[in-house]
C-alpha cells in the first residue's frame, strides 16, 4: 500500500496520504513530518537533466545574484576569511561559488550532471552550500549525512529550499509543481534531521536554513 512506504528521511513506515493530484501523490511522514513523493513518480535521470538544461542560471544576472544573496550574506557572517567550501549541486551555471570566490573564499564544485567530480567526497570543508538541491534528493538523509561528515568541526551546511509552513496552501503551492521536486521540509522535519545527526540548526528565513557541525 502506498501509505506504508518508508519515509526517505527517517525510514519509518508511519506515513499517510497527504495530497493527490493528476500526475502524482504526496505522503506525509507522521514521525518526522517530511512530505515526499513515492519513487514510482520520480523522474528518470535523463528527464531530470533535461529540466536542468532548460534553466538559465547566468552568473552575470543581477536578479539571480540577488536571489542567492539570501544565503550568501548570512553565510559570510559565519565563516572565517579565506575559508574553503563546496557548492553541492552547483548546476549548469555555477554562480554562488563565483560570488564566494569574489569574497576571498575557495570553492569546489559538485553536480551529478554537470561537474561529477567524486574526489570532493574525500575532502573536508569549512562550509558546504546546497541551493535548491535538497528538494530533489531521493535519499535526503543519506546525502545530507554524507555532507555533514565532510565538514570540519564547527563547519556549516548552508541550505536553500522553500520550507513548507502552516501558512502555505499546499494545493496551490508553486513549489510542488516542479516534477523534479520530490521532498519538502517543514521546520519539524529539519529539526528532526538536526537532532538525528547531532548538529545545530538555524532557521535564517523561510527559504534558508543552516546546519552547523559541533
Amino acid at each position: 500500500m502506498i501509505n506504508n512506504i518508508a519515509c526517505p528521511l527517517c525510514k519509518t513506515t508511519n506515513s499517510s496520504k497527504f495530497y493527490k493530484e493528476k500526475f502524482r501523490e504526496y505522503l506525509r511522514c507522521l514521525s518526522c513530518d517530511f512530505i515526499f513523493v513515492p519513487k514510482m513518480y520520480h523522474l528518470s535521470d535523463a528527464e531530470e537533466k533535461s529540466r536542468y538544461d532548460a534553466h538559465n542560471n547566468d552568473p552575470n544576472d543581477h536578479r539571480y545574484r540577488h536571489f542567492l544573496s539570501q544565503l550568501l550574506v548570512p553565510l559570510l557572517e559565519r565563516i572565517q576569511q579565506k575559508s574553503n567550501g563546496l557548492d553541492f549541486g552547483s548546476g549548469p551555471g555555477p554562480t554562488l561559488s563565483l560570488m564566494l570566490e569574489e569574497c576571498g573564499h575557495s570553492v569546489d564544485l559538485y553536480d551529478k550532471f554537470y561537474d561529477n567530480d567524486i574526489s570532493v567526497f574525500e575532502k573536508k570543508y569549512d562550509f558546504i552550500t546546497a541551493t535548491e538541491v535538497v528538494e530533489h534528493l531521493s535519499e535526503p538523509m543519506a546525502e545530507i549525512s554524507r555532507l555533514i561528515e565532510m565538514l570540519n568541526n564547527q563547519g556549516h551546511l548552508a541550505v536553500m529550499t522553500q520550507i513548507l509552513t502552516p501558512q502555505i496552501d499546499f494545493s496551490s503551492w508553486y513549489y510542488k509543481n516542479d516534477p523534479s521536486h520530490i521532498g519538502f521540509f517543514t521546520k519539524k522535519s529539519l529539526s528532526f534531521l538536526a537532532s538525528y545527526l547531532n548538529i545545530e540548526v538555524y532557521f535564517i528565513s523561510e527559504r534558508v536554513v543552516f546546519f552547523q557541525k559541533k
